[in-house]
């Protein structure tokens, strides 16, 4: 769309594949281009400034820094915290869960400026691509979505040969590996992560590099849900996003957190990354084990179930989907009486939580004590209630004695 004079709305991190796309996409469409980094956390004032003096270094129009964190919070971070979402039961899905939120905010502000056009700097090997084009898509389908890097298969090598042929600022080389951070976390990607064997080195590491070397004395927290939102730590009332922030800082002084997840792309390969998620470790842990007080069986059986599969959704960009708004509603539903305090003990790489306590408990609840009395049924009651739990084992076998298989 050469012809159209409207701005290119670019999703700008500041590195080398989104710096390249500014005079790129300015060059090759001959229109100008509208910077937008989309705050979902991670970021610090000192970063905004210097993504924005980069932006109109390498010729942006206009830059725009959007502070998603709260929406970003609500819409999805919520849901992960309530329904203990992991994915390979060991990743709290750090980082991509915040693309949907990003091509959100792109959408609206292409939008509010009459933008026709969206970029972004994604390469065609990863799962951003699919997060950001599927949202894009469904919230904006009039809208060109350009990627240069992906769609014209340009190296790292000829970017940084483009940038300085004509004398643009290029990012600083710093590491060789690639770092996203955000609320929830922190992603790690190097030469180690291409592999299955072996970890990142202790240095490359963001929050926690040498915490478990000398760890500090270890920290006891006591962390307050309301209908299964975090909402105080040691007492004090936060806003949610202050907490988890909070609690990254703590956290990550213990090297808690920390892990390498191996899993299945959208893609269908399998991919390997390095994280640390401090904040999401010790929130997840706590509200599990409050669930566990407040929660009849089946209802923890149903949202394991079913956080599963929300999961899936949102770390395959499908969170719009009205199923994701169904399963929303059962776990907002299952809340209701998750609230109370758990209180918990840092260590080196480690959260243990030592109690937990709800108005709600199911367990102050009974007049019985597990081993010690039963208070809700006599010694007849256990003899009857277990001779019939006993009958289907007790079929089979009399089948087999009969002659069956």
């Amino acid at each position: 769309m050469k012809n159209n004079n409207s701005p290119i709305v670019l999703a700008f991190s500041g590195g080398l594949d989104t710096s390249f796309c500014v005079p790129w996409l300015m060059d090759t469409y001959e229109r100008p281009v509208v910077t937008a980094t989309i705050n979902t956390g991670g970021l610090t004032t000192a970063d905004a400034d210097a993504l924005s003096e980069r932006a109109h270094a390498l010729g942006a129009k206009e830059h725009f820094l959007i502070d998603a964190r709260e929406e970003f919070f609500n819409e999805v971070l919520k849901f992960l915290i309530i329904g203990n979402v992991r994915r390979g039961q060991l990743y709290p899905l750090c980082v991509g869960s915040e693309r949907g939120i990003q091509a959100k905010c792109l959408a609206n502000l292409a939008s509010k400026i009459n933008s026709c056009t969206v970029a972004h700097g994604c390469t065609a090997a990863g799962n951003d691509q699919v997060r950001f084009e599927i949202v894009l898509k469904a919230l904006a389908p009039q809208l060109e979505v350009i990627a240069p890097v992906r769609d014209h298969s340009w190296a790292r090598a000829d970017q940084v040969e483009y940038l300085g042929s004509r004398g643009l600022p290029l990012p600083s080389a710093g590491s060789s590996y690639s770092i996203n951070r955000g609320l929830w976390g922190v992603t790690i990607g190097g030469a180690e992560t291409l592999t299955s064997e072996q970890s990142i080195p202790e240095s490359e590491w963001i929050l926690s590099a040498g915490a478990l070397d000398k760890p500090p004395a270890r920290e006891e927290l006591s962390i307050e849900f309301s209908q299964g939102v975090p909402v105080s730590l040691n007492g004090q009332a936060f806003p949610p996003v202050t907490l988890i922030e909070k609690l990254e800082t703590i956290g990550s002084k213990f090297g808690i957190g920390r892990g390498i997840h191996l899993g299945d792309t959208i893609l269908g390969t399998k991919g390997r990354v390095a994280f640390e998620a401090p904040a999401a470790e010790i929130l997840l842990t706590c509200h599990r084990e409050l669930e566990k007080l407040t929660l009849s069986g089946l209802q923890q059986r149903i949202k394991d179930q079913v956080s599963q599969s929300y999961g899936d959704f949102v770390h395959e960009g499908k969170q719009l989907d009205p199923v994701c708004r169904d399963i929303e509603a059962l776990l907002e539903s299952s809340q209701t009486h998750v609230n109370g305090i758990a209180h918990c003990l840092l260590g080196p790489g480690h959260v243990f939580v030592s109690g937990v306590k709800s108005p709600h408990s199911l367990m102050s609840a009974s007049k019985g004590q597990y081993g010690e009395s039963a208070g809700e049924w006599t010694a007849e009651d256990a003899v009857g209630f277990s001779r019939i739990l006993a009958i289907p084992g007790m079929l089979h076998n009399r089948s087999k004695e009969n002659g069956g298989d």
